[in-house]
Formats: C-alpha cells, sequence, structure tokens
C-alpha cells in the first residue's frame, strides 16, 4: 500500500511540474508576428516620436493637432528608402547580433566590446558616461553604478533594452532579471525599475491584451515600495481619477516627478518622470496604437523614448498586422512595412538589415532563448508551438567585473567589495599573492587597516559549481593624503560663475555643483557639492587650467591623485596634462617623467572621456613646499545649438597628494 501511494505521488508531482513548467505555450507563427510587431511598433514610435523630443515640457502638447504624423521625419524616410536606425532601436540590433555571436545570453564583457567597436557617436548621458567608462578600462556593472556614473538616474536604459522583454516570451521572472542585469550597463539604484517593468510588460504581452492587467501583472516584479512601483500605482490613479482628461492627469503627474523632484535629478530625462510619461500614454491609449503614439509624444519630455517603447508593446499585445499601414507604410509605394530597410545611419560598421530578416532573427533566438530555459519546440495539429516554462530564472554569465581600484592609505580602515549583485552569489577565494600587512580576504572583498605602503599583486578566483574561472589585481597602499593639510590651494579659478553655468546646457542636478574650489581637498569624492567647474569669465577658446598645493614646510612628494568630476557633453575635461613643482626659487618647473595609472584618454574625443574616474601619476620624488596640475581644457561641437558661446573648464572632484 505504501509503496503505491508513494507511485501514486511521485506521478502526480512529476504531472504537476509538467503543467506547472509549461503552462503557457504559442504557436510559432503567432510568436513571429508579435516578434515583427515589436521591431516594426518601436520603429515607428521612435521615428513618430523623434520631431518632439525633449519638447513639450512645461505644458503638453495640443491634441487640436492630431494626429501628429511624421511631421519632418516623412521626408526623410522617403530619403533613407526605409526605416532609420537610431538610440530607440539600434542598440537592440547590436544585442541581437551578440546573442548571435556568443549566444542568447552574452557577457558583460561581450556587450562592453559590442558597445566600444559600434559605438562612436550620438549616444549621451547615461549611455555617453558608460561608454566613457568603457574606455577607460570598466566593465559593467561598474559603468552604471551611483558612484561611476552621475547619470544612473537617467532614461538611457528603457529605451534600449526592450529585446531581454521581447525574446522571452511569457517567462516574466525571466525577462525582468535580465533586463535588470542589462540596465546596469548604464544605470542604478530606481534608474533600472522602468527597464525592468518594461521587460515584464513584453513578455507577458505575447498572452495579455488586457492594459491594466498587463500594468497590474508587471507590478508585482518590481521591488515592494520601489520607487517606480509606486510611480506607475500613481500613474493608474490619475487614470482612473480622470478617465476623460489626460491633461490634467499629465499636469499632476509632472508637477510630482519633474517640477518638485529632488533637484539632485531633477532633469528632462529622468528615467523615473519618462516611465511615468510613458504609463499614462499606455493607459489613455487604451489600445489604439494611433492614439497611443500622439499621447506619447503631447506628454512630452523625452517621447521619442515612449513612443517607440509603446509602440513596440503594442506590436507584442496585437501582433504586426494591426500596426496601421499608414504608418508602417507611409510613402508611396511601399507595400512593406518601412519598405522592408533597416538603415544604419548611427552605428559604426552595423550593417543595413532587411526588416523581415531582423524579425526572423530574432524569433530564432526567442526559441533557444526559451529551449535553453526549461521550454521546447512541440507540434500539433501539424504546427509548430514553443512551449514555455514560465518560471524559469535568469543567472547571470559567471565572470569577473572590473571597476575603480581600491583606494588604501596607511593607518585608514577600510572594506573593498570586488563583487557586484550580479555575481555576489558565486564562490570567491583568493588563490595567490601577497595581502597587505593588516588587510584580510573575506569572501569577495577586502577588509582591514593597511600598515605599509606599496604595490601588491594578487590572483581571484570565482567559481559557479560548474566552471572557475581566475583574474589577477594589483592592490596600491599609499602614504596619507597631505592635500588635506594644505596651507594653499593654487588656481586659477577660485569661485564658480553660476552666471555662466546657468548659459549652459548642463545635465546634472544643480547641488552637484559646488561654488569653490576648496571641494577639491576635503575628501569627498561624489555627491552634493563634490564637483568643481572651473568656469570663471565666459571663454570659448581651450584655456589652460591649474590646481594644486602649498604647504609651510617642505615635503618629499612621488604620486599625485586626480579625480574627475561630472562631465557635459560638450566638456569639462583636457586635452592634455602636466605636473609642476616648485623649485627653491620658487620657479615652477616639470616633475620627472610621470606614469598614469590608468593611462589618459588616447583621444579628446567627449565619447571617450570618464566621469568620477581616479588617475594615479607617479614620478621620481620631488623635494618642494607646492606642486600642481596643468591641463588644457576642451570644448566639444557637441549639441551645437545648445552650447553656442558656452565657456572651456575642467571638471575636479578631488587631487589627492602622496609622500614617499
Amino acid at each position: 500500500m505504501k509503496t503505491k501511494v508513494l507511485l501514486f505521488i511521485i506521478l502526480f508531482a512529476g504531472i504537476f511540474f509538467s503543467m506547472n513548467v509549461s503552462a503557457k505555450k504559442i504557436s510559432v507563427a503567432e510568436l513571429r508576428d508579435k516578434i515583427a510587431g515589436a521591431w516594426i511598433g518601436e520603429m515607428i514610435g521612435n521615428i513618430y516620436g523623434l520631431p518632439f523630443e525633449n519638447k513639450n515640457v512645461l505644458v503638453p502638447g495640443s491634441d487640436e493637432k492630431w494626429p501628429l504624423g511624421y511631421t519632418k521625419n516623412l521626408d526623410k524616410l522617403a530619403k533613407t528608402g526605409g526605416a532609420f536606425s537610431d538610440d530607440d532601436t539600434d542598440f537592440e540590433y547590436i544585442y541581437l547580433m551578440q546573442m548571435e555571436k556568443w549566444g542568447c545570453e552574452p557577457t558583460y564583457a561581450q556587450l562592453r566590446d559590442a558597445w566600444m567597436y559600434h559605438v562612436r557617436d550620438k549616444v549621451w548621458l547615461a549611455n555617453r558616461a558608460a561608454l566613457g567608462l568603457m574606455h577607460h578600462g570598466f566593465t559593467p556593472p561598474f559603468t552604471g553604478m551611483k558612484e561611476n556614473n552621475p547619470h544612473w538616474f537617467q532614461i538611457d536604459p528603457q529605451l534600449i533594452n526592450e529585446i531581454w522583454g521581447y525574446t522571452a516570451p511569457g517567462m516574466i521572472n525571466y525577462a525582468v532579471e535580465k533586463s535588470d542585469w542589462a540596465a546596469r550597463i548604464t544605470s542604478d539604484g530606481w534608474g533600472v525599475e522602468p527597464t525592468m517593468f518594461y521587460g515584464a510588460l513584453y513578455s507577458n504581452a505575447f498572452f495579455e491584451k488586457n492594459i491594466e492587467k498587463l500594468v497590474a501583472e508587471a507590478l508585482k516584479h518590481l521591488p515592494v515600495n520601489s520607487r517606480y512601483a509606486q510611480t506607475v500605482k500613481d500613474m493608474v490613479d490619475l487614470y482612473h481619477s480622470y478617465p476623460k482628461d489626460w491633461k490634467k492627469a499629465r499636469q499632476e503627474m509632472a508637477t510630482k516627478y519633474y517640477i518638485n523632484e529632488d533637484p539632485m535629478t531633477k532633469t528632462i530625462w529622468n528615467a523615473n518622470l519618462n516611465g511615468a510619461c510613458g504609463i499614462l500614454a499606455l493607459l489613455y491609449g487604451n489600445g489604439d496604437f494611433q492614439r497611443t503614439m500622439d499621447l506619447a509624444c503631447s506628454i512630452g519630455f523625452d517621447c521619442d523614448n515612449q513612443a517607440a517603447t509603446m509602440g513596440g508593446l503594442l506590436g507584442v499585445m496585437y501582433g504586426a498586422e494591426v500596426l496601421p499601414k499608414a504608418l508602417s507604410c507611409p510613402i508611396q509605394g511601399w507595400t512593406k512595412p518601412f519598405n522592408d530597410r533597416y538603415i544604419n545611419i548611427t552605428r559604426y560598421d552595423m550593417p543595413d538589415a532587411s526588416i523581415s530578416d531582423m524579425i526572423d532573427r530574432t524569433v530564432k533566438q526567442a526559441i533557444i532563448v526559451v529551449s535553453k530555459n526549461g521550454g521546447k519546440l512541440v507540434k500539433q495539429d501539424g504546427k509548430d508551438y514553443l512551449q514555455i516554462n514560465e518560471n524559469a530564472k535568469f543567472n547571470a554569465p559567471l565572470e569577473f567585473y572590473v571597476g575603480p581600484n581600491p583606494i588604501l592609505e596607511v593607518g585608514k580602515p577600510m572594506v573593498f567589495t570586488y563583487y557586484t549583485k550580479a555575481n555576489q552569489q558565486y564562490n570567491w577565494k583568493l588563490k595567490s599573492g601577497n595581502l597587505p600587512k593588516g588587510i584580510a580576504f573575506e569572501k569577495g572583498k577586502i577588509i582591514g587597516t593597511p600598515e605599509t605602503a606599496g604595490k601588491y599583486e594578487i590572483v581571484l578566483t570565482l567559481d559557479n559549481g560548474k566552471k572557475t574561472i581566475e583574474k589577477s589585481f594589483e592592490i596600491l597602499v599609499r602614504t596619507p593624503n597631505i592635500a588635506l593639510k594644505a596651507d594653499t590651494i593654487y588656481t586659477n579659478v577660485r569661485t564658480l560663475n553660476t552666471a555662466v553655468l546657468d548659459s549652459c546646457w548642463y545635465t546634472f542636478g544643480k547641488p552637484m555643483y559646488a561654488t569653490s574650489v576648496s571641494v577639491i581637498n576635503d575628501g569627498v569624492l561624489n555627491g552634493t557639492g563634490s564637483v568643481f567647474y572651473s568656469l570663471g569669465a565666459k571663454a570659448k577658446l581651450p584655456k589652460v587650467d591649474y590646481f594644486g598645493y602649498g604647504w609651510k614646510e617642505a615635503k618629499t612628494i612621488n604620486m599625485m591623485a586626480l579625480h574627475t568630476g561630472c562631465l557635459e557633453e560638450f566638456g569639462g575635461w583636457f586635452t592634455s596634462l602636466n605636473i609642476q613643482y616648485q623649485d627653491e626659487n620658487g620657479k615652477w618647473i616639470p616633475v620627472p617623467k610621470y606614469t598614469s595609472t590608468p593611462a589618459l584618454p588616447a583621444t579628446d574625443i567627449v565619447f571617450f572621456q570618464p566621469h568620477f574616474v581616479e588617475f594615479v601619476f607617479e614620478f621620481e620624488p620631488v623635494r618642494t613646499k607646492a606642486i600642481r596640475i596643468l591641463d588644457d581644457t576642451k570644448v566639444q561641437d557637441h549639441w551645437n545649438k545648445y552650447t553656442k558661446n558656452v565657456s572651456a573648464f575642467t571638471s575636479i572632484t578631488e587631487l589627492s597628494v602622496y609622500e614617499k
């Protein structure tokens, strides 16, 4: 009897598990139609919304002019002969190529290489900051962390990561986790939450056509009490309060999330703000594609993102066949969506493509993703179906991440972690090398109080129970920073000219900027009032800036460290850098040839410049009472219509000095 009961339990458990794993199923034909809807819907929304980007900020657009149409982009479509690339679709095409090259779950390192190769222009804010950090030597997710990327809260990840949702049909947990992982290439904190939410929307849209149910289900996959979860709830409440008045809902939304936003994160590109705009467009659009496009543009802010994301989402929900022909084939003579052509005008060596081929390639990757994660292809009534494991989880690929080196000083307690959220759960070990005296290694971090200055090489291993990898790291222990006790700060600009700052198109919250150069030796590397811009009187032409210190007593110095601040799209960095010290006669002379770790940027082009990083300069010891760095500032021709008559300046947060 016991044996029969046991067999029954085992059989029931197997049936239950099979049902639980494969509760959802979609035909391959329907899968293709919905993925076609994702690509074509995004292309429509992106191109439709571009003329309204960064417009309709203080007040919404007028609905009296609906439908808005492609306006000036209609001529561009005709001239291009198809859909043209933009950052709302080109990153996803690059990601598709990486899935094909490396497998459906490429690593951060592989995506970083793709960014550095393909992305050489037309990238801004958090994306541009991440790219600069990549060229500096960082890998994700350090490229998106708050400490390194001051644009961590901006819109960027929610407009480039939808592909992780529409290659994971019905695998909502997987799509959310993978979207979160990918969003951290550029962003952090609540800045990644809209991307996670969109991953859930896209994944579930293969099976759910009721918009409010779709939103409610996606909410379950955001962290409890997270900022964007509350924002979505607010938007649903506004929709119910003013079901016939989108402008009233928009007014209250903009007041709360833009006008009254924390000054540190108040920008028109704020991720939470634009995420709220997207949800309003989706709710008030009520499944009508044309109306959703017009709402996305008229609600405003960075509206081409909202139009593209919601366009792609509706395309998944209803399929490509229901997308308006007037929008997918707007040029006379076109018989296929956008003439079946996707033309690259934004990325280096990204091939033009047939849209139908892009769709087929994406379908193939979706089938691979599903099959790799507990699903499979099955036959039913002579048709191919994809059976889906709804409970699939995304596990980050096993890899080391590279970020800023630990800053260790003799006699100063410290903790430094080599891991992040994505690889913390794996097994960390110190394989070889000598740690500084006073420092211990504990489960992926070093902790203690170093006792002796010097350089130390260690080798760490990382394993997930199946595979083990290893990597070398260098630890530098410094003597105490004597800049903190300098008697004088040498500089050519002592006070920020706020009027000049206000004449620029600056991209950070106003509290970031310090008004006095005194912050460069306060020991604070980031946050409110940490960054000094050497903005004095207007000076469009590049100028020489200098920063340094003087002491009453002579010091023997062999090392300095420059911590860059946040950078604007048009300036804040330098084309060259030199170090000088005062001799016994008070004359400034160059230090013996210095080395920089890491190396200074290979070019002064904007896309190679990193925010909030440290350059350590080492040289033969000099005996002196004063030392300084000098740099030639750079003004980039970038966002040109917004940066006329701007001033050249250097952005700096800290300058440290060390004795031998």
